[in-house]
């Protein structure tokens, strides 16, 4: 599986990345060190490219209705960052789930890592059970100062995302990218956000 990740960090292969982080074995931060290994076979350039893919993904999980979702899991405390956290940790599920997640809202019901928070009050939570993962933001930044020993506070390799993402943008003008594909990671939110199954799951009343 490595083999053909390490061809290219398009679309295929970074979505190859986060399915096979999913399904890894360990806490968060060993399967967080096997990502920084892989990223490491590669040029600093691919890691640039991930990031890119990792932000765009983000991006689309910016929905009012998935804001509520979360919203509804922790009680009502979400704040910028932690949604910002959450798209990460959304991000790291998978595509399947992604795409699924984006389309429906509610379908976090059935994503296990949230089931078992159902019926426990937040302060039992342990800090890796939470659906936030801000630390998967850094993993390519610090792959690249690794990789090309330029540690300046990032600004060489914000440098290189910042191209990166204006090549992108206009290479999507007219509504497809540079291989094709429709522009967009996913289905939209399904219109109206109803969760009867997550409102279920995490009732109002029972997290006073």
């Amino acid at each position: 599986m490595a083999a053909a990740i390490l061809c290219r960090m398009d679309e295929k292969a970074f979505w190859a990345l986060m399915d096979e982080l999913s399904r890894r074995p360990g806490d968060r931060n060993e399967r967080l060190e096997w990502l920084r290994g892989e990223l490491l076979r590669q040029p600093a350039a691919a890691g640039v490219e991930f990031q890119a893919h990792l932000e765009a993904a983000c991006e689309s999980v910016a929905t009012g209705a998935l804001w509520r979702a979360v919203s509804r899991i922790e009680g009502g405390l979400c704040s910028d960052d932690g949604f910002d956290y959450f798209a990460l940790w959304l991000v790291a599920q998978g595509r399947g789930t992604y795409e699924a997640v984006l389309a429906d809202p509610d379908t976090l019901a059935d994503v296990s890592e949230v089931r078992t928070l159902a019926g426990r009050h937040l302060r039992e939570w342990h800090n890796d059970e939470w659906p936030e993962w801000e630390e998967l933001d850094y993993v390519a930044q610090d792959v690249f100062h690794e990789l090309t020993g330029q540690e300046d506070d990032g600004d060489a390799f914000y440098k290189a995302l910042d191209a990166l993402q204006e090549a992108r943008a206009e290479c999507e003008e007219g509504g497809r990218d540079r291989e094709g594909h429709d522009k967009g990671w996913g289905p939209p939110a399904r219109r109206g956000g109803r969760t009867p199954r997550l409102d279920a799951l995490f009732p109002v009343e029972a997290r006073a």
